[in-house]
C-alpha cells in the first residue's frame, strides 16, 4: 500500500515526512541578541579594583604609587612575591659583604652561610642612600630559575633606571643583558648553581636609559660577580639564590668628548705585545710606575680565563693595520694582587 503525504501529495516511504523537524524549526529561529558590553566593563573594572587594591600595599610612598601604570604595578608585585618566597616573614636570613676592595673591579662579595639574627632580608632591606653610595656598583638578587628578585635603589646612578623602569623591561636578568652574551652568562649561571659558593663573573652590557645612550653613546659595560647561596636548609632551587655585585666598567669616550686622565692610559707594544711605553697616569689604575711595565709582556697582568679573548683580539690588531677593532673587557692584575676590569681599545700603527 502506498501512502501519499497529506500536504504536497507526494508518496512517502515508511517514516517519512515532508514537514519541518523541530530540530530544523529550532536552528532557524532567531535567537534573540545578548550584549556583552556590560559584563566586559564589569570584568575590566574588577581587574582594576584588585590592581589598585595591590599597588596600595607595595611599600613606596602615595607620590610613586600614583606614577605607576599597572604594567609597573604587576612588575613590583611579582618581584615583592618572588622575595617573599625566598625570605619567607619571619625568616631570619640575610647576605653580608665580606669584603670589598679598593678597586671596583676587585671587590668580592662573600655570603654568609648561617647569618646572625635580627638582620633584614635582601627581599626587602633598609640599605640607606649613604650605604649604597659607597658600593662601587648595585646590589642584584636572582632565584634560581634567573627571575629578579632585589635590585639596590642605586641601579639608577649605574644605568639611569630606577628598579620600576627597570623591571619593566623584563622579570628575567636576560632582559636586562645584551642577548649576544645570553648564551654565556646561562652557562655560568648553570655552574654557579651546581657548586653553591663559587663565585662566577661575567661582564655584559646592560639597558640604560635613553638619556643615557645620547649621553655615552650606548648602553653601560658591568661586570656581574657573584654566586649562589642556600638561603635555608635543606638547600633546594626554591630556597637558592644568586647574589651579585654589579660594577660599571668605564665607558670608552665619545667622538665628541675629551678622554680624562681619571679615566683612560695609554700604552705602546711591540707585536708580542711587550711595553715599550706607557702613561704615568696608568699608575692611577692599576698602581704601577712606568718604569715597573715597560720590557713586560701585557699577557702576564691578564686574567687566565680572559687570556683566549685578549690573544683573539691580538691577532685581529696585528692582521688589521692601521685599523681599530672595536674593544674588548678584560681583567687585569694589580699591583695590590687584585683584579681590576679594562675596556681595552686597540689599534696597529
Amino acid at each position: 500500500m502506498t501512502i501519499f503525504c497529506s500536504h504536497c501529495h507526494r508518496p512517502l516511504q515508511a517514516e517519512m515526512t515532508c514537514l519541518p523537524t523541530r530540530a530544523k524549526q529550532a536552528r532557524s529561529a532567531p535567537r534573540p541578541f545578548r550584549s556583552t558590553k556590560s559584563a566586559s566593563k564589569a570584568r575590566r573594572d574588577q581587574i582594576n579594583a584588585e590592581l589598585q587594591a595591590l599597588r596600595s600595599l607595595l611599600p613606596i610612598s602615595a607620590q610613586e604609587k600614583e606614577r605607576l601604570s599597572y604594567l609597573h604595578t604587576m612588575a613590583l608585585v611579582c618581584l615583592r612575591l618572588r622575595g617573599a618566597q625566598l625570605f619567607p616573614p619571619g625568616t631570619l636570613s640575610t647576605a653580608v659583604p665580606h669584603t670589598l676592595g679598593a678597586a671596583p673591579a676587585s671587590s668580592k662579595t662573600a655570603l654568609h652561610p648561617h647569618p646572625p639574627a635580627g638582620l633584614a632580608p635582601p627581599a626587602g632591606p633598609a640599605l640607606g642612600t649613604e650605604l649604597l653610595s659607597l658600593l662601587p656598583g648595585f646590589l642584584l638578587v636572582l632565584s634560581a630559575a634567573s627571575k629578579l628578585v632585589y635590585i639596590s635603589e642605586n641601579v639608577a646612578q649605574v644605568l639611569g633606571f630606577s628598579v620600576v623602569e627597570l623591571l619593566a623591561q623584563g622579570d628575567t636578568v636576560f632582559d636586562i643583558l645584551d642577548g649576544q652574551v645570553g648564551e654565556d652568562v646561562h652557562k655560568k649561571l648553570l655552574l654557579a648553581q651546581e657548586e653553591p659558593g663559587r663565585e662566577v663573573t661575567f661582564v655584559s652590557e646592560m639597558r640604560t636609559s635613553k638619556a643615557f645612550r645620547l649621553q655615552h653613546g650606548g648602553n653601560r659595560v658591568v661586570a656581574v660577580c657573584g654566586r649562589f647561596v642556600a638561603l635555608h636548609w635543606p638547600p633546594s632551587p626554591s630556597t637558592t639564590a644568586f647574589l651579585a655585585l654589579c660594577t660599571p666598567i668605564v665607558q670608552s669616550p665619545t667622538d665628541g668628548e675629551a678622554a680624562s686622565q681619571d679615566d683612560v692610559f695609554q700604552s705602546m707594544h711591540l707585536l708580542d705585545m711587550t711595553f715599550i711605553d706607557v702613561t704615568e697616569s696608568v699608575a692611577y689604575h692599576l698602581g704601577y710606575h712606568r718604569e715597573e711595565l715597560v720590557g713586560q709582556s701585557w699577557y702576564s697582568l691578564l686574567h687566565p680565563e680572559d687570556a683566549d679573548l685578549a690573544a683573539a683580539h691580538h691577532r685581529a690588531v696585528a692582521l688589521g693595520a692601521g685599523t681599530g677593532t672595536g674593544t674588548a673587557v678584560l681583567r687585569v692584575l694589580r699591583k695590590d694582587r687584585a683584579w681590576t676590569w679594562l675596556r681595552v681599545w686597540a689599534r696597529r700603527d
